[in-house]
């Protein structure tokens, strides 16, 4: 009974220790909260929005290209704001995308292209190579490699092209990272916003859909404002992710406490009935 106790006292001390000084569930800070960097991230869906396309990037090779060489092909393009050197949230934006198209009957360089854009002025084009054979290979679909293209820029081109996707982010000198949410758009083959996609899990039949709306120039509707607010943000105050990682590590921490609960409770159980069994043989 002690080991229960005891177990049951950090459940309720880990959840006064929430209540005291984590976020609520809608992600606000609680009353007297310092504002953070956050205040500054935002994803503001600008639906049917022409991108500039005349800006200059580099791809992965090094070569100087503009960002309107991927589009006017009749071809819709997934475009994804990244940042390569990002810790965790942007490979996990590139994740959910690959897993999603792994289940796509569409080939990228064929039906769709897809175009990641690093956010980073100070990185190389030696990492977005990087980054595009590692998501190629984990790809797996030979013949696709034309569609994929990473490319990195200065902030002269940057600035103006997350502006118009209405991409919200803010650099923090004091860790040199970023903060920004997770998000990604298809855009028609004009290069006008057709949908966002937020979050890191993105559905296969969804993401199908857009690409097929986006192709034909339709443009889609905005995402409720609630999915995105402090949603896989990282929080730079902390040096943790935001709401929705933080919640999974809690919820591994209450299953792990819960199953202590449950093996205390069978040992207490097995101890009294241990117990009552040698009362009545005995038996000690």
């Amino acid at each position: 009974m002690r080991g229960l106790a005891f177990v049951l006292s950090l459940l309720f001390v880990t959840a006064d220790a929430a209540a005291q000084g984590g976020p609520r569930l809608d992600g606000s800070l609680p009353s007297g909260a310092k504002p953070t960097i956050l205040a500054r991230v935002q994803v503001d869906q600008r639906m049917d929005r022409q991108v500039p396309l005349a800006l200059p990037f580099r791809d992965e090779a090094g070569r100087e290209v503009r960002l309107g060489d991927y589009f006017n092909h009749g071809r819709p393009v997934i475009l994804v704001p990244v940042y390569y050197e990002c810790p965790m949230l942007c490979t996990q934006v590139l994740n959910g995308l690959v897993t999603a198209l792994g289940v796509v009957r569409l080939d990228p360089g064929k039906a769709f292209d897809i175009v990641a854009v690093s956010f980073d002025p100070k990185e190389p084009a030696g990492l977005a190579r990087e980054k595009k054979k590692a998501y190629v290979d984990r790809y797996n679909r030979p013949g696709t490699e034309s569609g994929w293209h990473f490319l990195t820029g200065d902030e002269e081109s940057i600035a103006p092209l997350m502006a118009s996707l209405g991409f919200q982010y803010a650099y923090d000198p004091a860790i040199d990272q970023y903060a920004h949410a997770a998000a990604l758009m298809v855009l028609t083959p004009e290069g006008r916003i057709s949908r966002y996609f937020l979050g890191v899990e993105l559905s296969a039949r969804d993401l199908r859909f857009g690409l097929i709306e986006a192709s034909s120039g339709r443009i889609g509707s905005a995402i409720e404002r609630a999915v995105i607010t402090w949603c896989y943000h990282y929080d730079p105050s902390t040096g943790k992710y935001g709401l929705i990682i933080m919640r999974l590590v809690q919820a591994g921490g209450i299953l792990t406490v819960l199953a202590l609960v449950a093996f205390w409770t069978v040992m207490w159980r097995r101890e009294h009935a241990e117990g009552r069994r040698h009362a009545l043989t005995g038996t000690h």
